[in-house]
């Protein structure tokens, strides 16, 4: 027989979500996971890297994207730089990177993305192949 004051016996099965714990990702976890997501969608390439403000390095179509992200509680903001091919729309290629980056941030993480900045840092050409003579 069990005393009166001890806790009934609960199955985890059954037991509420929010009573087993929560999971907490790291905002650098989420940088990357937005940083491929930006480069899944056709035209678009990364962005050179930032250190103190001053661009580092080159801009250059195979890089990642530069991603920042901001979590509080289940939602995400994110700061995003990239490089386009030109001569693609840009705007456009900005929403589709938009609503890729909604989806599939909120996929793999769970948080809501609430506000995304993209900032085009570059327009690459398309590769040429050298004309023989």
């Amino acid at each position: 027989m069990a005393a009166p004051d001890s806790p009934p016996v609960v199955d985890r099965g059954e037991q509420e979500m929010s009573e087993r714990g929560r999971t907490v990702i790291a905002e650098r976890a989420i940088q990357r996971l937005a940083a491929c997501a930006a480069t899944e969608v056709g035209p678009v390439g990364g962005s050179a890297r930032r250190l103190f403000g001053v661009t580092v390095g080159a801009e250059e179509a195979d890089r990642a994207a530069g991603v920042r992200a901001r979590v509080d509680g289940a939602t995400v903001d994110l700061e995003v730089r990239l490089s386009i091919t030109y001569p693609v729309p840009v705007a456009a290629t900005c929403e589709q990177v938009r609503a890729h980056l909604i989806e599939r941030v909120g996929e793999l993480t769970g948080l809501a993305v609430t506000r995304i900045d993209i900032t085009v840092t570059a327009l690459h050409g398309r590769a040429t192949t050298a004309r023989v003579r």
